[in-house]
């Protein structure tokens, strides 16, 4: 992935155009465990050889690193995250 992406965080941001992805969560019963992107990045990691990457695994690892943002719209996270990610005060 180094060779062809030049790191492995170019790679994976690739995936969301190097945007993270603001959803705008009311209630935790909308949070989901698994997308169609965290599909199609299991599929493409499984592909390269890698394993232990489930798309549950992966969209837990997008929330970690910032490429989702699943906080409750109410939560002073998600208005902080949303501040921070599009330039708002």
């Amino acid at each position: 992935m180094q060779e062809e992406y030049g790191s492995f965080s170019k790679y994976i941001w690739g995936f969301v155009d190097n945007k993270p992805i603001n959803n705008n969560v009311k209630s935790w019963k909308e949070v989901q465990a698994t997308t169609e992107i965290s599909d199609r990045i299991s599929k493409n990691l499984k592909k390269r050889g890698m394993k232990f990457v489930g798309s549950t695994i992966i969209y837990a690892f997008m929330q970690a690193i910032g490429m989702v943002n699943d906080h409750l719209v109410d939560c002073f996270k998600h208005k902080e995250i949303t501040a921070k990610t599009y330039g708002f005060n």
